[in-house]
């Protein structure tokens, strides 16, 4: 191979299922030593393209060739031996296994005689290189997500061969400190020479680390720039073929005379402490802090999921005390969860019954449900906020993360709400959907709706919120109008560096 040929190359990759074509004569090449980003919104075609890539979709056409080679793999021990290997968002490993067991799985009958002695010190030999910091010895389900995460990478730069790496969504499940610890591992491996395909909704990512981008729309290319020579809203309009605005933030949009709708006055349990704060008619609160902080215990108190020892909600000018979730929803206030898939819906429900399901009394007679009833509102609100199904009896399992979002608002736009608390609303959903939740969220602040909304993204936090409280151990440590909020001044309240700085 030439020093400056592709190590990977498709050209007119083309893939069918039945009743879809998935790709399009897409084409994408690798270089040695290059982080590549893949990008695209849900159903663009990334996962297809990548399993073709690991010899899990073997029917194809198109040409694939390695180190200037054609190839046509038909397993992933194909791929691998041949020097491609792939982690997965959702992690594929063993908790019960150890750390030295897990990297080597589906290895051991090479050698029928190696010792777990032998197979530690394998496993230290690769946990040194990579600089993990676990013992091999450890077992799997003692890890933090993102030591676990490092593991997987380890064994996938176990095969000898493996010259491309390919991490799906790889800091998804992460917090901010292993986000960026696994970054900067990313960038030795290109340094070393390892080719890596990194693929992720988060943008700000993809602007850190690669070196090109590919972005991919309806099953086909929609372009390839190199990073240094494109923005962010730039990848973000070729992703949803349309311009999205995509600016912080930088003024509020509440008039100062706006009704406070809901006071917390020194919340307390065994993870918030006396926490007080207000939210105003029309307006979006955004809470940041590490994870850790409080914020979701805060809000699951505020919600009624949870009791506080001590302290007291005030909504529209009376103290309520909840003793369960449907106290707060019958005062008005709805709670999306972090985890939409535990919490938010029934996945083995329709697009229907998810979204009448707080508010059958509506759509009722007594004790018979009206059907027509339900098609109709569920036929609104899907309509409304544009959800993506094929049909109003589709299972909610089978739609996309940003689908499942809205059918979580939908139902609570239904019950009529007044106050949302949105806890990490756009996690693990694509860039155009998330586009789409955001432009929702405005349009009911704008409606009179208040909003309080929990992420991790600052971005996130920046772009939407008329306010920003910061949370850290518990404890609220500070309060920001969004004119002078910055992430520098987020983080320092985050991590209470005034307090240090002032020490």
């Amino acid at each position: 191979m030439a020093p400056d040929s592709p190590r990977l190359r498709m050209e007119g990759i083309t893939k069918s299922f039945p009743g879809v074509k998935a790709l399009k004569g897409v084409s994408f090449d690798l270089r040695p030593g290059e982080v590549h980003a893949l990008v695209g919104e849900n159903g663009a075609g990334k996962s297809t393209l990548l399993k073709i890539m690991t010899g899990i979709h073997p029917d194809y056409s198109g040409v694939f060739e390695y180190d200037g080679a054609p190839v046509h793999f038909r397993s992933i021990r194909d791929a691998q031996e041949a020097g491609i290997s792939i982690v997965h968002q959702e992690l594929n490993m063993m908790g019960d296994l150890t750390v030295a067991q897990n990297i080597f799985i589906g290895r051991e009958s090479r050698s029928l005689f190696i010792s777990d002695r032998e197979l530690n010190r394998r496993a230290q030999r690769l946990i040194d290189d990579y600089d993990i910091g676990v013992e091999p010895t450890a077992l799997l389900r003692e890890l933090s997500v993102g030591k676990a995460q490092l593991v997987e990478i380890a064994r996938a730069l176990s095969f000898p061969a493996t010259q491309v790496l390919i991490l799906d969504e790889p800091t998804a499940a992460l917090s901010e400190a292993e986000s960026l610890d696994l970054l900067e591992r990313v960038r030795r491996l290109r340094e070393s020479g390892v080719s890596v395909v990194y693929v992720s909704h988060r943008m700000h990512e993809i602007m850190a680390i690669s070196d090109r981008v590919t972005v991919l729309r309806d099953g086909e290319n929609a372009g390839t720039v190199a990073t240094a020579d494109t923005t962010m809203n730039g990848i973000i309009e070729m992703m949803v073929g349309r311009q999205v605005i995509n600016a912080p933030k930088t003024k509020s949009n509440v008039p100062p005379d706006a009704p406070v709708v809901l006071r917390a006055d020194s919340l307390t349990s065994p993870d918030v402490k006396g926490v007080s704060f207000e939210l105003r008619a029309g307006e979006i609160l955004g809470l940041a802090g590490l994870v850790g902080a409080g914020r979701t215990e805060l809000m699951r108190i505020v919600a009624g999921a949870d009791r506080a020892s001590s302290g007291s909600v005030e909504v529209r000018g009376r103290t309520r005390s909840f003793r369960h979730p449907h106290d707060a929803i019958r005062a008005g206030i709805a709670y999306l969860s972090e985890d939409r898939k535990r919490y938010g819906l029934l996945l083995g429900l329709s697009v229907a019954d998810n979204s009448v399901l707080p508010s059958y009394d509506l759509v009722s007679t007594g004790p018979v449900v009206r059907n027509g009833a339900v098609s109709r509102v569920t036929r609104r609100y899907v309509e409304q906020l544009r959800i993506k199904t094929p049909s109003i009896h589709q299972a909610t399992r089978n739609l996309s993360g940003g689908n499942q979002q809205k059918v979580v608002l939908a139902k609570w736009l239904l019950r009529d709400v007044d106050i949302l608390i949105f806890d990490e609303p756009t996690r693990g959903i694509d860039i155009g959907a998330r586009a789409e939740i955001y432009q929702l969220m405005n349009d009911l602040a704008a409606e009179g709706k208040s909003i309080l909304l929990v992420s991790s993204d600052l971005d996130e936090v920046l772009h939407m919120s008329d306010r920003v409280l910061v949370m850290c151990e518990g404890r609220l440590t500070g309060e920001l109008d969004i004119a002078d909020a910055t992430q520098v001044k987020i983080m320092e309240l985050a991590t209470k560096q005034e307090e240090r700085d002032a020490a």
